[in-house]
């Protein structure tokens, strides 16, 4: 078969797994509640494989965005802007709008602050590229995003919490996901870049590596669900009040993220992006924070899970809506 026809193979099952693909996530989420329920043991294996499989995600979008790119769209300072505005200036309105809502138990509240406070800077880049959004100006605020959520969430756990709870962050687990989510992908994805200039099988790869997008991401999503859902059997009592709390945060800052955008005049693509950036939050990086407290705020790592299935479900659903809704 001819590199053209390989191409054109490759250009049909991507669409075709494209026009399916909330269907697929929803059975790859499935499946991985299925495996993360009948088998505990199996479930602790993959919660040490969900970086590895977020990261070959990441690797897979990077490809797709040309290093030059990137420069460019940190100089879009208005898009820039608006991103931050909504993440840190939106968010934690929205928060303390929301914040009478929850549990009294302060080791929940200290797990929905983690979580509610941190954008995310890892698989919202693709989501937002599987709704159509911008994903390389997600790309280049991602330093900055991370940056800016580090310097800032002990000032936000001070404001609702108090200093005892903002005193226990520890930043570590933010500079360890940056390398191995952020810096390590791109670097590889940069790389092969590069060598598809000079190489014509890497070329090839570069040009056929899409298809992989719809399955890597189903098996993330399948991961991340079977790896957390024991948590939801062992605490879902006392964290299922927070349910209605996380799925409304994440529709308001949807439509909140496409209003302000459209107010602002960002581009379409920009305004899906900018939507996505202040719905999804950091859970799978602030995860082992949480993990980290004291035993008194062990529930907080449970208030984090339950917004990492709820987000996953809501993104699920996002991907689908948002294109038909901003057209």
């Amino acid at each position: 078969m001819t590199d053209n026809g390989r191409m054109s193979d490759h250009g049909t099952v991507t669409q075709m797994l494209e026009r399916r693909q909330v269907p697929v996530y929803v059975g790859g989420m499935g499946v991985g509640a299925l495996v993360g329920l009948a088998t505990p043991t199996a479930a602790a294996v993959l919660e040490h494989t969900i970086n590895l499989t977020i990261a070959a995600l990441l690797y897979v979008t990077f490809l797709q965005v040309p290093v030059a790119n990137v420069g460019t769209a940190l100089r879009d300072t208005r898009f820039m802007a608006v991103l931050f505005g909504v993440n840190f200036l939106v968010v934690p309105a929205v928060v303390a709008v929301l914040y009478p809502l929850l549990p009294g138990d302060r080791a929940i509240r200290a797990g929905v602050l983690l979580v509610l406070l941190c954008p995310c800077v890892d698989y919202v880049i693709v989501f937002s590229g599987l709704a159509g959004g911008d994903n390389r100006r997600l790309l280049a605020a991602t330093p900055v995003l991370l940056i800016l959520q580090m310097a800032l969430l002990p000032v936000f756990l001070t404001a609702f919490m108090g200093a005892e709870v903002a005193d226990l962050v520890d930043i570590s687990p933010f500079v360890t996901s940056f390398v191995v989510l952020i810096v390590v992908p791109l670097a590889l994805a940069w790389g092969t870049q590069m060598l598809a200039v000079r190489s014509a099988p890497a070329q090839r790869f570069r040009g056929g590596i899409d298809v992989a997008m719809v399955p890597l991401m189903t098996v993330v999503l399948a991961v991340v669900v079977a790896s957390q859902i024991h948590t939801l059997d062992d605490h879902g009592r006392e964290v299922a009040r927070l349910i209605p709390v996380y799925a409304m945060f994440l529709a308001v800052m949807a439509i909140l993220g496409l209003l302000i955008a459209r107010l602002a005049r960002i581009d379409l693509a920009g305004r899906r992006a900018i939507a996505f950036s202040g719905a999804t939050r950091n859970s799978l990086v602030v995860l082992p924070l949480a993990l980290s407290l004291p035993p008194s705020l062990e529930l907080a790592a449970s208030a984090v899970v339950t917004q990492t299935l709820v987000e996953v479900l809501g993104m699920v659903a996002l991907v689908a809506i948002i294109p038909r809704t901003t057209r």
